[in-house]
């Protein structure tokens, strides 16, 4: 099984659609849960799947995030590794970032690796939203991008 935890219901909204998810969110591959915002909710969201996964199922965090402009608007950022990856500096915050102070910022991170550092199979992925201007992403907007998304990040755990 694998198991994708996300944040909030429209990024949700794109795994429902590509993979017509019923009302359970899962079917035999997949099985979808929306853990809330923050570090917080998505710690004990993932330790509480941990709780029903066997040893051969895998553990995904799919998100938005703000960055630099060194990142494209769309881009995946793969920040799989336990200490994440040395190319992509990505910091966990409680808060929307409005200004350009990091490189990659997200909001669940965090919870998600201090959740999951038993779990062996795990992924993070990232999908650039903006250029640290919150307020210019809509939920369509959310949506799309995880769903465009959605092909590459099964290739990358499969």
């Amino acid at each position: 099984m694998i198991y994708v935890i996300v944040a909030i219901k429209n990024e949700a909204q794109a795994f429902v659609d590509k993979f017509k998810l019923n009302t359970s969110k899962s079917n035999d591959k997949i099985s979808l849960i929306i853990s809330g915002i923050g570090s917080e909710n998505m710690f004990n969201t993932t330790k509480n799947i941990i709780e029903k996964m066997n040893s051969n199922d895998t553990l995904v965090n799919v998100g938005i995030c703000g960055a630099s402009k060194k990142y494209e608007i769309g881009q995946l950022l793969d920040a799989s590794s336990a200490s994440l990856r040395k190319d992509i500096n990505l910091t966990c915050v409680d808060y929307e970032v409005s200004h350009n102070n990091y490189e990659v910022v997200d909001m669940e991170s965090k919870g998600f690796i201090e959740a999951s550092k038993d779990v062996k199979n795990k992924y993070i992925f990232k999908i650039v939203s903006d250029h640290f201007e919150p307020s210019s992403v809509t939920k369509n907007m959310a949506k799309k991008l995880i769903f465009d998304k959605i092909d590459e990040i099964m290739e990358k755990i499969s």
